[in-house]
């Protein structure tokens, strides 16, 4: 949890600050894929805010009308962030770059006044405000680098505690949405901007807008898909997923193995928080142990189950005789 706090911090400082260095940019140039990464970075950072509130109120203690915690915040959190964030910042960096690409548009300096929600800004700087845009969007690589690195080493920590193959095996089995959601949108912020990079560069010295209006399009495609993807990573969660099979296997063989168990009738997993797993298994016992001795071995059961796999928080073992 300390691991994912921090992931999402660093992220929440680079973004803010990168919204409006962004932003800046826009208002000298006009540039549409310039407020497409400052619609994407204002998600960014909006982002990073839901997943802390998420984080804080997953932390809250179990209680009578929340028996087994407030863990799942996280993943409705993350889940509004898909929709309400992402899927609006991409539509809305797609519709405009859309409207330039149609209606026309510039990258470089501005012979009129920028409008943006009403608000007229008319530069006439004595230099070409293209490498305003260049400086930002460098130092936004830089930035997003930073936050990419940070998110990235949590992600191969877990990968390296649960022997998983992988990026592509994490992204299918961790529980951690956080890191996953801050992970995925680092690489795509990245992404982005060397997009936005390259189409401002090649307008300008082609001098056709087009490029600039079409690499906004592709931010703004590129954030609906990040969108739908993390939408359905956290559907997969809020609806109560399993442990990975492997993982049950390894968990089930662990009971079987124990001194004095005949059989595992049932056995059933459910993440109930980020790393956090509820267990429940109907076991038969040999029917020679006594009632005491079958409440010993479910205490050292469950202390096994909790050694194997330390996502295991809560179990509840149901002897069959």
């Amino acid at each position: 949890m300390a691991g994912s706090k921090s992931v999402v911090i660093a992220a929440l400082i680079a973004n803010g600050a990168i919204a409006v260095l962004k932003f800046f940019a826009f208002l000298l140039t006009g540039s549409p894929s310039m407020l497409s990464e400052t619609y994407h970075s204002i998600s960014d950072t909006g982002n990073q805010v839901f997943l802390l509130v998420g984080i804080r109120y997953s932390g809250r203690e179990p209680d009578r009308s929340h028996p087994f915690g407030y863990g799942k915040a996280q993943f409705f959190y993350s889940f509004l962030v898909s929709v309400l964030l992402f899927g609006i910042a991409g539509w809305e960096s797609l519709k405009h770059g859309y409207e330039k690409l149609v209606h026309g548009g510039h990258t470089g300096p501005t012979d009129q006044a920028v409008e943006f929600l009403g608000f007229s800004f008319d530069p006439n700087l004595p230099f070409d405000p293209i490498w305003v845009s260049v400086a930002v969007l460098l130092g936004a690589i830089a930035f997003e680098t930073y936050a990419f690195v940070k998110a990235n080493a949590e992600l191969q920590r877990q990968i390296g505690e649960y022997g998983w193959s992988g990026i592509p095996e994490a992204f299918r089995k961790t529980s951690d949405v956080t890191t996953l959601t801050a992970f995925t949108e680092d690489a795509i912020a990245l992404g982005g901007a060397a997009i936005a990079l390259v189409g401002i560069l090649l307008s300008r010295f082609l001098g056709n807008p087009a490029y600039d209006a079409a690499a906004a399009m592709l931010i703004g495609l590129l954030l609906m898909g990040f969108a739908l993807a993390l939408a359905w990573e956290n559907k997969r969660l809020i609806l109560g997923e399993s442990f990975a099979a492997d993982a049950e296997t390894e968990l089930r063989e662990v009971i079987r193995d124990h001194p004095g168990v005949v059989h595992v009738d049932g056995f059933r997993t459910m993440f109930i928080g980020p790393g956090k797993a509820l267990v429940a298994a109907d076991v038969s016992f040999d029917k020679e142990l006594l009632t005491g001795d079958i409440g010993e071995d479910i205490k050292q059961i469950e202390k096994k189950l909790k050694q194997t796999d330390s996502r295991v928080k809560t179990i509840y073992i149901e002897p069959e005789l």
